[in-house]
């Protein structure tokens, strides 16, 4: 039986879904990381693959999640419950929908640290324009106290968020937070290639050495980028798609929640890869001798301020701009990573959505102060553990359920109420074999590769 949705939130338009879908798939993920991953791995040949992938594995997985969520019009684990009848696929389904809220959990407390430090180094140039250089310091040199108290305040933003609801909380601040980011990170690029170095970092970002193409390396790097920068397999796109109305076109949504995706990740290095080499124009040292990035993971926290801070007072708002940008992108994914196991509780506990929020945030706040107490080896194994095997494992039962669990009858019927001419369609003739076979099968490559 198909869950009521008579009392649960809805998105206003279908333009206000596609703007909070995007800000779920857009994070952290697509600020840094992509261009990071871009300068390890090629350069303009990464970003190439990583296009590819995000339009040949990513948006079907995509359309196959949403599709669950709107079908079943519940949260994650109703949804995965109800969508085979037999025992054994109830239960799968129940235990693939809990795992998908404790990795989130385990997520949103990582994440918030990182989007705790992002807080931190915003507020930092106000501070040292200010005059306050010590408080700047202390914010802004990852001690265990500043790092617990931007935590704190990074979660209580996205809380505040989400107790408004979907059309109050979540959509409406989604359509002012992902306009601004968007406003902000073209600014930047326009700082960034007017730098001396800029223009050499930007053409080693579009053009391509083909004879890297097919490096393993940068195929699977590529591979997982382009899925995971989507926030697929955990029932954040799922649950968002139980809020979407009946009359909405999933292929097309889908596919221009994806190009958002992509668009921001793309800006974005157009954003950091001249500004690296900007950077080394300065005598920064970037890249080692053998050609590695040096300190990958903290790249954005100490490369680019040095680089700011060489441009005196204009330089601390830029570096505030760049790092307010890093909070929204944050935020719009942080909102996402708390909602399945709101919509969760509201829905199966009968819990208030603002007491819910809160539950979820607290626990999570503590977990996040324990990864800070031993945070030399718990951030990095809580990230190891969630999205190189969690995660993988996860997507690829959402795979198996939107192809082979959900059947062909009950697609076309879900599908065809916003595209009632999706049979005739090319969509459907290579839709169907192609998330039974195809994604399953690169999910799985990655997860090995991964092993």
């Amino acid at each position: 039986m198909q869950a009521t949705a008579s009392h649960r939130g809805q998105f206003s338009s279908r333009l206000g879904f596609i703007i909070a879908a995007a800000g779920c798939a857009v994070g952290v993920g697509n600020i840094w990381s992509f261009p990071t991953q871009t300068a390890q791995n090629g350069g303009a040949a990464f970003v190439l693959v990583y296009l590819c992938f995000s339009f040949i594995l990513a948006y079907p997985t995509l359309v196959a999640e949403l599709t669950i969520g709107r079908y079943s019009q519940s949260n994650s684990v109703t949804a995965m419950t109800q969508l085979d009848s037999r025992g054994w696929g109830r239960k799968l389904g129940w235990v693939t929908s809990i795992m998908g809220l404790v990795t989130l959990t385990l997520i949103y407390s990582f994440y918030s640290i990182v989007g705790g430090w992002f807080v931190g180094f915003s507020l930092a140039p106000i501070f040292e324009i200010s005059g306050f250089h010590e408080v700047a310091n202390w914010l802004t040199d990852f001690n265990f106290h500043s790092t617990v108290l931007a935590t704190v305040i990074f979660m209580a933003l996205t809380t505040l968020i989400v107790t408004g609801g979907v059309k109050n909380g979540i959509e409406r601040w989604c359509n002012r937070l992902m306009p601004a980011l968007f406003i902000i990170l073209s600014v930047l690029i326009v700082f960034a290639l007017t730098r001396p170095g800029g223009m050499e970092g930007l053409k080693v970002y579009l053009i391509p050495d083909f004879s890297k193409l097919f490096n393993q390396q940068l195929l699977i790097s590529a591979l997982g980028q382009s899925f995971f920068s989507m926030s697929l397999g955990v029932g954040c796109m799922m649950v968002y798609g139980s809020y979407l109305n009946k009359k909405a076109n999933l292929p097309l949504t889908a596919f221009q929640v994806a190009v958002v995706d992509s668009s921001v990740a793309f800006l974005a290095g157009m954003l950091i890869i001249p500004c690296m080499y900007a950077a080394m124009q300065q005598g920064i040292e970037i890249y080692s001798t053998d050609g590695q990035l040096h300190s990958a993971d903290t790249l954005v926290f100490n490369v680019l301020p040095t680089l700011f801070n060489q441009l005196g007072i204009l330089g601390q708002l830029v570096a505030m701009a760049f790092f307010i940008l890093l909070v929204i992108a944050a935020l719009t994914s942080s909102i996402s990573l708390i909602e399945p196991t709101v919509a969760c509780l509201v829905e199966k506990v009968s819990f208030r959505r603002h007491r819910a929020s809160w539950c979820i945030s607290v626990f999570s706040a503590c977990l996040s102060i324990v990864i800070i107490y031993h945070i030399e080896t718990l951030l990095g194994l809580a990230v190891k553990v969630a999205t190189q095997y969690l995660q993988p494992l996860l997507c690829f039962m959402i795979a198996i359920y939107g192809s082979w669990v959900m059947r062909q009858n009950r697609l076309l019927k879900e599908l065809s109420q916003g595209f009632p001419e999706i049979q005739k369609s090319l969509f459907w003739k290579i839709w169907p074999w192609y998330i039974r076979t195809i994604c399953p099968g690169l999910i799985l490559i990655l997860f090995l590769s991964n092993l």
